[in-house]
C-alpha cells in the first residue's frame, strides 16, 4: 500500500497523510490535474467520486459528489487557493447540499497537498486543517482519516495500469 503514514494532531487541529509512489512526480501531478484519473481514486472504493466542474487554478471551483454503495450522493465542492503545477496544491474542502451549494452547518477544512521527488519516485503530503478541535472530531467521527486512507491506497493501480498501457 502507498499510504506510509496518518497522523491527527488534535493540538494542531491537522490531519496528515504521507504517501508514496514509484512514479515520477508529473505522472503523480496528473491524478490531480485529470477529473477522470481523480474520480478513479477520490474517495474510498466502495464510495466513487464523479466530478462535475474541475477548474484548478487560484479561485477556480471542483465540485463532486459521491456515490454510496446504496446509490445515494454525498456532494462535496473544492475552493482553489493556489496552484504549483507538478508541485502543490491548497484548497478549501466542503460539503455541499443536492443542489450543489455549500453546506454552513457542515466543516470546512484548508487542504494543503504537497509533492517531493524522492530516490524511488514521488511522495505525496495531503495537509488537512480544521477549524476547531470540534469540526476534527466531527469529520474523524465520520471517517475522514480511514476515507483518505483508502482513497489514497487506490493510486498504486491506478499508476500500475498507466505503466502497462505505455510499455505496451
Amino acid at each position: 500500500m502507498t499510504v506510509t503514514s496518518v497522523d491527527k494532531n488534535y493540538d494542531d487541529l491537522t490531519l496528515t497523510l504521507i504517501a508514496d509512489f514509484s512514479a515520477p512526480i508529473d505522472r503523480v501531478w496528473q491524478l490531480w490535474a485529470d477529473p477522470r484519473q481523480l474520480e478513479r481514486w477520490w474517495g474510498p472504493p466502495t464510495y466513487p467520486a464523479t466530478f462535475e466542474q474541475h477548474d484548478l487554478t487560484p479561485g477556480g471551483t471542483v465540485s463532486y459528489y459521491m456515490t454510496s454503495p446504496e446509490g445515494e450522493k454525498f456532494p462535496g465542492w473544492w475552493r482553489i487557493v493556489a496552484v504549483t503545477p507538478e508541485e502543490s496544491l491548497e484548497l478549501l474542502d466542503g460539503f455541499s447540499d443536492e443542489n450543489g451549494n455549500p453546506k454552513d452547518d457542515m466543516p470546512v477544512t484548508t487542504m494543503r497537498m504537497q509533492l517531493t521527488t524522492t530516490d524511488t519516485g514521488t511522495r505525496m503530503a495531503l495537509h488537512s486543517v480544521f477549524a476547531s478541535r470540534e469540526q476534527m472530531d466531527q469529520l474523524i467521527q465520520m471517517g475522514m482519516d480511514e476515507g483518505l486512507a483508502q482513497a489514497v491506497g487506490q493510486i498504486d493501480d491506478i499508476l500500475a495500469t498507466s505503466a502497462s498501457r505505455q510499455q505496451a
